[in-house]
């Protein structure tokens, strides 16, 4: 291992072993196949997908390559040959697919017109009788819509929208959970042309207000109450404290989960009126049993999610409707290969953007199942019992829950008929080679397993997996189509085979339309375009192999440097985790420019037992072995748990702060932390 400055650690043992790869009927049956066959049937010679495959072929992986390379070359010509393969509904336009020069000023599809909520319900008319949600929660047990009567409940609540005066451009929002009520309201607010933007109901009134506030909404949908781990948590008084801090609030309709809306209601604002799901859409004029759809242009805005506003206000960030229908159907029918009729879920929240990415179902076809609930309840194969009851063909969870099952010595295969499900998706954190190697011994040799990593930026992931490329122990299959993803060094050059700043050089369509409130684009440029002017700087570490595989090695502003030594947080929590006696760590370094700090290992203990000598002495011992003397941490400290935003991101910045002084009130907004409770174990005796 190199001491040269600058120099980062590469990945360590276990990585690269091959788990699974495409056999010649996944091959030709593959969506991206068939696409790649309509592409040269136009003339397009990107890719070969009839070449032979199956153990040791490299022919699949290399018309991968090749397609690639022709889609992030060619953006404008591979980003219409999206729309004209998908068939997507709406008028094209005459003009080019993308206009300007350089990010952010570029602007896709501008004579375009279309409707995310039309292309979703499509299937209403083509195969209305086919299943759109399943909906399982641990209160209502199991339900179905079929994609008519979705089509039909959209209509309805756009109608009881329009009745309250919403129009194209206002903003809806909501504080549901993961349940149908949710999906039909971002459904009827797009077909309206209005602009949807949701939280969980466990996030507190501040993270609430600190997101809805920012964009001023007309209407909150709201739930009385949710049900976690078999215990319900009422949220009337949370929702009245949401509202008396929305201003611009019209209406406020209540969706009843545990019945106590009606008996306590939430005290509202004079003039907003209050008023329950059910009735919503009653009484409209006009009353007809299909939605009507706004054309909207390309670049509407489609809905606002937010970064984790760990310090400061949440940045909004707006998507367009053209770029994540573009975006969604290229991802969930070529690189996951989901087609119509199959059934998909990820678990997920509402103030996640996988919860985004799931409705995205809807728009290849597939039956997307909502699971309102823990994945931990009643046990920690919640998930695999899910995947089993429902027949699924996909299951995507978080990183964090594969590794739960695997820390837990978990046999899904045992006791589970996972028969129909193909593939299985990670994300949300770096996955381990041993979370690789766990879920084909232990769930099913033949899936197809697809770590990916992007962000709420994008709303989808710049690298995963595809069904012409091979799955391999601890690495990202590949960069996704039309995503032109390289590894800059310091200097802003290109470089494969070694750690460098994950940007994208070519513009995606699912980038943010804009920051809300950000006149002139000044945040949404420093957010991303102020380290390489013209490129994207997403802030994670990644390593491009000469084969195009990837791997992330963790949040570049968290790095560990050590001697000159850079290495992501993944590895030092890869060796950490593994020991049965941790249950979650959390590393910082306290160096700064010019001076090299403290390394300190924070470790949250499984119940039973505790932090001893023996127990850091055998930490360090594998930390010496695994990554390098240098990557030793100088202190071992216990902590109740570690800090996590809420979508569950561990939070390393705000602890390095308050370990160089920061008050842990200052260190970052708690309203934004899943568990805020547990900074005060962070607080030095003195600072470092």
């Amino acid at each position: 291992m190199s001491s040269d400055e600058g120099s980062v650690a590469p990945a360590g043992h276990g990585y690269g072993a091959t788990l699974w790869e495409p056999d010649a009927e996944t091959v030709r049956n593959a969506r991206i196949s068939h696409y790649m066959r309509w592409l040269a049937d136009r003339g397009v010679q990107a890719g070969n997908p009839g070449a032979p495959a199956g153990p040791g072929s490299a022919a699949p992986a290399a018309a991968y390559q090749r397609l690639w390379e022709w889609s992030v070359a060619n953006p404008g010509e591979f980003w219409t040959s999206i729309w004209d393969y998908f068939d997507v509904l709406g008028d094209r336009g005459d003009g080019p697919a993308l206009t300007g020069t350089t990010m952010p000023d570029v602007h896709w599809f501008p004579d375009a017109t279309l409707n995310y909520a039309r292309n979703a319900l499509r299937t209403a008319w083509t195969d209305p009788d086919r299943p759109a949600i399943i909906a399982v929660s641990e209160r209502r047990g199991t339900a179905e819509l079929s994609y008519a009567e979705l089509a039909a409940e959209v209509a309805r609540v756009a109608r009881g929208l329009r009745a309250l005066g919403v129009t194209k451009g206002d903003r809806v929002v909501a504080l549901l959970p993961n349940i149908p009520e949710a999906v039909i309201g971002l459904l009827a607010a797009a077909s309206i042309g209005a602009i949807w933007s949701s939280c969980s109901p466990d996030f507190g009134t501040r993270s609430v207000v600190d997101r809805f506030a920012q964009i001023e909404p007309a209407v909150l949908l709201a739930v009385d109450g949710y049900t976690y781990n078999g215990k319900d948590y009422p949220r009337t008084g949370v929702v009245a404290e949401i509202a008396a801090q929305l201003p611009t609030l019209k209406a406020v309709v209540m969706v009843g989960l545990l019945g106590t809306g009606d008996v306590n209601p939430p005290e509202l604002p004079a003039g907003v009126q209050r008023l329950g799901w059910a009735g919503l859409g009653d009484g409209a004029q006009g009353t007809k049993g299909e939605p009507e759809f706004e054309e909207v242009p390309f670049e509407h805005p489609l809905w606002v999610v937010y970064s984790s506003g760990t310090t400061g206000l949440p940045k909004p960030i707006v998507h367009g409707h053209g770029g994540i229908v573009l975006e969604h159907l290229k991802a969930l029918a070529l690189h996951m290969d989901l087609k119509p009729g199959d059934r998909f879920t990820w678990y997920t929240t509402t103030g996640w953007m996988m919860w985004n990415f799931l409705a995205g179902g809807l728009l290849a076809g597939t039956t997307i199942a909502v699971y309102d609930g823990s994945a931990t309840f009643p046990a920690t194969d919640r998930l695999w019992q899910l995947a089993a009851d429902e027949r699924l063909s996909y299951l995507g969870a978080g990183a964090p829950y594969l590794m739960a099952c695997q820390k837990a010595d978990l046999t899904p295969k045992d006791d589970y008929d996972l028969s129909q499900l193909r593939g299985i998706g990670s994300t949300g954190s770096p996955l381990p080679p041993e979370a690789f190697t766990w879920v084909y011994g232990k769930v099913k040799e033949t899936v197809q397993l697809g770590s990916l990593s992007g962000g709420t930026d994008v709303c989808t992931g710049f690298v995963g997996s595809c069904p012409l490329l091979p799955v391999r122990s601890g690495v990202i299959s590949g960069r996704s189509l039309g995503a032109d993803v390289q590894a800059f060094d310091e200097h802003g050059h290109a470089v494969i085979g070694q750690v460098g700043e994950l940007v994208l050089t070519t513009p995606m369509p699912s980038m943010p339309v804009r920051f809300w409130n950000d006149t002139g684009g000044k945040k949404y440029r420093d957010s991303y375009f102020a380290e390489f002017p013209g490129v994207w700087r997403h802030g994670d570490w990644i390593e491009i192999l000469p084969d195009g595989g990837c791997i992330i090695y963790g949040r570049s502003d968290a790095t560990l440097n050590r001697g000159g030594v850079r290495m992501g947080t993944s590895e030092f929590y890869r060796v950490v985790e593994s020991f049965p006696e941790v249950a979650d760590s959390l590393v910082v370094d306290t160096g700064r420019l010019g001076a090299e700090g403290r390394l300190v290992l924070f470790i949250q203990l499984a119940p039973g037992h505790k932090l001893d000598d023996d127990l850091t002495k055998r930490v360090k011992a594998a930390l010496r072995q695994q990554l390098s003397p240098r990557h030793v941490p100088d202190e071992v400290v216990m902590v109740p748990g570690v800090p996590r935003t809420l979508s569950g991101k561990k939070l390393e910045i705000p602890v390095r702060k308050i370990l160089l002084g920061t008050p842990v009130e200052q260190a970052a907004d708690p309203s934004a932390l899943a568990n805020p409770e547990v900074l005060e174990a962070y607080a030095p005796r003195t600072t470092l």
